[in-house]
């Protein structure tokens, strides 16, 4: 089995920026080596309306079938989506002011990158 190197960002739904409160929704994962980018994601509702009641959780939902989009290149992603891949989770691991916010690099090595991504959403997120 071939070990292959990848990263991954945690997605974090920040209803709330002056709180700092925030529940991780979705999980981003990148390994160069098989041109993998893909998105795997999980928005518990009533989690999300405990941290702000207002919140409108379509848009977050919104939000992340635009992630979906820049990890598939597709039109979804706008033109973000345009890009090549590695520039693609450059722009998804980028630090942003939305309520949609990735959390930091972490890295590791995998046989199955799409297995990992599962793996990764139910440790955390799920």
């Amino acid at each position: 089995m071939t070990r292959l190197a990848y990263q991954y960002v945690v997605l974090r739904c920040v209803p709330r920026v002056d709180r700092e409160e925030f529940l991780n929704v979705g999980v981003v994962v990148y390994c160069q080596a098989q041109d993998f980018l893909q998105v795997a994601w999980d928005v518990d509702a009533d989690r999300l309306r405990a941290l702000d009641a207002r919140i409108d959780v379509d848009q977050v939902r919104d939000a992340l079938r635009f992630v979906e989009g820049v990890c598939a290149g597709d039109e979804r992603g706008g033109a973000a989506g345009a890009h090549p891949i590695g520039q693609r989770f450059g722009f998804l691991k980028a630090p942003k002011s939305t309520v949609i916010q990735p959390g930091p690099v972490h890295g590791g090595v995998t046989t199955d990158p799409a297995r990992q991504l599962e793996h990764l959403l139910d440790c955390l997120v799920g």
